[in-house]
Parts: structure tokens; C-alpha cells; sequence
């Protein structure tokens, strides 16, 4: 039988040409031809399944990490003749070093047979749960910050991939609140500015929950149909508007994506095609977003957290939101106070109502006044008008 996250594991095309990394058996295929991998990195490929002949190969130097052998005698030999080998930890249910981002589809496998609990994204939760959450025992920890760097390495060549066809205007950011139910004035604003932003080539980035995420990300999926189109499909899932529905609101989901299916493309075409999502299993307990092209779905928060705002250096939409929202609006407040990646697109905040209730602009534009590059408190819009947003943004 197929492994539904082979596409994750590694294909059979190169699609990438990192100098000291073998991501593919195409990839394997040319360096074998050398009888060299010494200095070289094999990751995460299933080297039991036709198994390639290592027996006079020099493989001084090179580390497999994540790969599955034929057998324990081939991981043995190729410690005795210089290799470092970390196999994969057994009985995991997630790959512990991806060569790829997720898909929707990859996150979603499981789901027609076995319904929500079944689908490989619960089961990577439900998993994580039991073995300690965010205080794993240290086999576990090892596991996932495994996983987790090889999600770093595959979010990088993403990335190249897009600025490759796109250039490299800065992404921007859509934060907000993640109970925002679907088909709501907000939910609706959001999806209408994000096609908009993918329509004119900038690449979307958000956390990859529901709410306002799933919103930005279902906009960018629509940048080559018609609002009307985008109008019709928030209509459908509306009928599905909260979360915590998980079996009613995950199958809305993949109902929109068959009656929209995206267009065939490369990895650049997918990120265009609803952008790019960067979600944690922390937050394991609320359904995939299933419409973002590329997903980088960490276990560590922290590191998911500080790469969504890594990334957002084009600008940053706060939608209408709470305490989470609250707490990245400033985590990205001190990333342009001190410009530590770098120049900052706007600060757009969305719904003049909700903010004038939950006045952080009133402490924001005192404190990016004082930045040490000069004031940045210029770059705060607050606005209904997604004209104006498109404007701050674009301009």
C-alpha cells in the first residue's frame, strides 16, 4: 500500500539544489553514480523500498537522519565505515524528518475512511497528547525537534522556490482571532483582502487555524476565480461556522476544495494558491486549516510563532482578536522596534471598532515612536477600508 506522506518523505524528483542534502532518490541517484556521500546529508528517504547498493560507496562523514534501511545490518555497516546514523524512532506517527512541507491533502489522509478522529493530523495530536504535549519525555523531544528542523529546511526551499518566480517583496502576515466563525463580516473582510494581496503577487502568511487564519488563507486560495466564486464557497462552509464542530467543519472544508479544486502547479503556484501556513500541533485541538497551499505544521510553538513574524516583514493585518492576537501584535512591535529582520511593512489593524475597544495602538505608537531606527510609529493604519489596507500594504 502507498504512504499517503511519501510526497512529504521525500519524491522521486529533485526539487531542490541544497549543495550538502539528499532529499530525493533522484538526489541519491547521482551522488551513488560518484560512489561518494561523503560530507553529504541523506534525509528522511525510504531506502528499504528498492533498496540502493551502499557496499562500495564511501559514506565517511555523511549523516542519515530519518531514513528507513532494508535492515539492521545496513545501518551497522554503514557506521563501521564512517557514516552517523538517526534512524527513525519507532512507533511514531509522524515522519521525524520531512523533506517537504504539508498539503492539505497530507494533513487531511485518513479523513473519508475514519472520519476526524482518524485523519493523520488528529492522529499526530492525539499523540503528542499522550506522550506529555508541550513536556515531552526526552525520546519524544528528540523526535520532534527532529521533525521540527527538517519542517525548518523544507519551509527554507519553500520560500526560495516562491522568490524565485515572485521575487522577493516581503510576505505579509494575517493574525486574528481564531474563533472567528465562518461567513462573518470579518471572516468575509479578510478573505476579500487576502485575494486581493495574492491577486497582486504577495505571498500570505498566517498560523494555519480557523477563525480569521483559515479566512487569509481561503481568499489566496480563490486568487485565480472571481469574488463572486469566493462569496459562494464562504457561503457553503458558513453552514459549518464553528471549529469545535470538528467532523461538520473539516468535511465543509474538503467539500469547497472539491468544488474548487486548485489549479495543478508547483510548490511556488500552491503558495500562491492560498499561501503559506504555519500551525502547531500545541494548538492540536482545533481542525486544520485545510486551505493554505504549503503548511509548515510545527510541534514547537515558540519557533512556529517567531517564524510567522520572521516572515511578515511586508506588513502585518491584525483582524479583530484577543489575547492571542494582543500578544503577537507586540512580539512583532519588538521585532521593528529593534528592525532585528530587517525593515517593517505596515501595521494594518482591521475593524476600527474592536480596536477602539481594545486600544493597543494607544501603547504601540508611543513605544515605536522611541525605536532606536527612528520613528516607526508612521507605519500604524487603522482602518475599515480595505482600500486603504491594500494601499498601506502595497505601498
Amino acid at each position: 500500500m502507498p504512504d499517503p506522506l511519501q510526497p512529504v518523505l521525500g519524491g522521486d524528483v529533485p526539487f531542490d539544489a541544497t549543495e550538502f542534502e539528499i532529499e530525493s532518490r533522484a538526489e541519491l541517484e547521482i551522488h551513488l553514480a560518484k560512489r561518494t556521500l561523503t560530507g553529504l546529508s541523506v534525509l528522511g528517504l525510504r531506502l528499504d523500498r528498492e533498496p540502493p547498493d551502499l557496499a562500495d560507496v564511501d559514506v565517511r562523514g555523511s549523516l542519515f537522519v530519518g531514513c528507513e534501511f532494508a535492515g539492521p545490518d545496513v545501518e551497522i555497516d554503514l557506521i563501521r565505515r564512517g557514516a552517523h546514523v538517526v534512524p527513525p524512532f519507532d512507533d511514531l506517527p509522524y515522519p521525524t524528518h520531512p523533506a517537504l512541507l504539508y498539503t492539505p491533502e497530507d494533513l487531511a489522509a485518513g479523513f473519508a475512511d475514519a472520519g476526524f478522529a482518524g485523519m493523520y493530523d488528529t492522529v499526530v495530536y492525539d499523540h503528542f497528547v499522550a506522550h506529555g504535549g508541550a513536556v515531552p519525555d526526552i525520546r519524544e523531544a528528540l523526535a520532534q525537534r527532529l521533525h521540527d528542523a527538517g519542517i525548518d529546511n523544507a519551509l527554507g526551499k519553500a520560500l526560495a522556490a516562491w522568490a524565485a518566480v515572485h521575487g522577493h517583496e516581503g510576505a505579509v502576515g494575517i493574525m486574528g482571532g481564531h474563533a472567528e466563525p465562518r461567513g462573518s463580516a470579518a471572516y468575509r473582510m479578510v478573505t476579500d483582502l487576502t485575494r486581493k494581496l495574492a491577486v497582486a503577487g504577495r505571498l500570505v502568511v498566517t498560523g494555519g487555524g480557523p477563525g480569521v487564519m483559515e479566512a487569509a488563507n481561503l481568499g489566496a486560495y480563490f486568487a485565480s476565480r472571481t469574488p463572486d466564486e469566493l462569496t459562494t464557497a464562504v457561503d457553503l462552509l458558513s453552514r459549518a461556522p464553528h471549529f469545535a464542530d470538528h467532523e461538520p467543519y473539516t468535511a465543509a472544508a474538503l467539500a469547497v476544495r472539491d468544488a474548487y479544486p486548485m489549479p495543478g502547479t508547483d510548490v511556488a503556484g500552491r503558495l500562491r494558491h492560498g499561501g503559506l501556513a504555519l500551525p502547531t500541533w500545541l494548538y492540536g485541538h482545533e481542525p486544520a486549516n485545510l486551505f493554505a497551499g504549503q503548511i509548515g505544521k510545527y510541534f514547537s510553538n515558540a519557533v512556529r510563532e517567531d517564524s510567522i513574524l520572521r516572515l511578515s516583514r511586508g506588513g502585518i493585518v491584525f483582524a479583530p482578536g484577543w489575547a492571542g492576537t494582543v500578544q503577537e501584535i507586540f512580539q512583532a512591535a519588538t521585532k521593528t522596534f529593534y528592525r532585528t529582520d530587517g525593515p517593517s511593512g505596515a501595521f494594518v489593524f482591521l475593524g476600527a471598532e474592536h480596536w477602539s475597544k481594545l486600544p493597543v495602538v494607544d501603547l504601540l505608537g508611543p513605544l515605536l515612536a522611541r525605536s532606536p531606527h527612528g520613528d516607526q510609529s508612521g507605519l500604524i493604519v487603522v482602518t475599515d477600508s480595505l482600500d486603504e489596507a491594500m494601499a498601506a500594504l502595497l505601498g
